[in-house]
């Protein structure tokens, strides 16, 4: 089978798409097509209507990769016929009516919600987010935090794509947004190929090499 060479990376809650440039920069040394979805993470249905318009324009089969609530966006999107692979960052990995919600509820670091939004209390937000990062990045996703809709933390799956895409997991051990045991009943649920690593929730940030490499793991798998 040929290596796919399109890459397609969903961010998750609160950080924007920026937040992938570690692993943009390894992907793209070793010769891949990246794009990176800036999906608004208003509703679950619009961040998959985001994702969507980049698959679009691929030109031919891609990977599609998810971080924490980019997980649910891609087991939606996933089904798009240009998804040979699905690739889940310590992400969610919803069965069909599941939600962020559903699986974890709001976390102990999330402020009570406002407008239809949450945020991150800006005091708790790196240790539960990114304790292993740099201070000063954790300190400024702090201060710059995109706000996530309701209805992207309620947004239900419908089919996931994992039960007809093959899929592959890194999950994170020192996550305390989702923790261990929850990414690997997902994992094991979907029959991902998993990967273990010791790490935050930011992990995609702090450890770029081995994300990196479980994305080109699942592009050399072939479409």
């Amino acid at each position: 089978m040929a290596r796919i060479s399109n890459i397609v990376l969903v961010h998750g809650a609160f950080v924007d798409g920026s937040s992938w440039a570690g692993v943009y920069d390894l992907l793209k040394e070793d010769g891949f097509t990246i794009s990176v979805v800036q999906n608004p993470t208003i509703s679950l249905e619009s961040d998959v209507a985001a994702t969507n318009l980049i698959l679009d324009e691929q030109d031919g089969p891609a990977v599609l990769v998810g971080h924490s609530y980019g997980g649910v966006v891609i087991t939606e999107a996933g089904r798009h016929p240009k998804v040979a692979a699905l690739v889940y960052i310590a992400a969610f990995a919803p069965d069909k009516g599941e939600s962020v919600n559903t699986i974890v509820g709001r976390a102990p670091s999330f402020t009570p919600p406002k407008q239809g939004y949450l945020f991150q209390d800006k005091a708790k937000m790196a240790a539960a987010f990114g304790a292993d990062v740099d201070p000063k990045t954790a300190a400024f996703w702090a201060d710059s935090q995109v706000p996530f809709g309701l209805n992207a933390n309620d947004g239900a799956v419908t089919e996931p794509a994992w039960r007809k895409k093959p899929s592959w997991y890194l999950l994170a051990t020192d996550d305390k947004m989702i923790t261990p045991p929850v990414q690997r009943q997902m994992a094991k649920r979907a029959g991902s190929t998993v990967v273990e690593v010791p790490g935050s929730h930011a992990i995609y940030v702090s450890n770029p090499r081995v994300v990196a490499v479980l994305i080109e793991q699942a592009a050399d798998a072939g479409s």
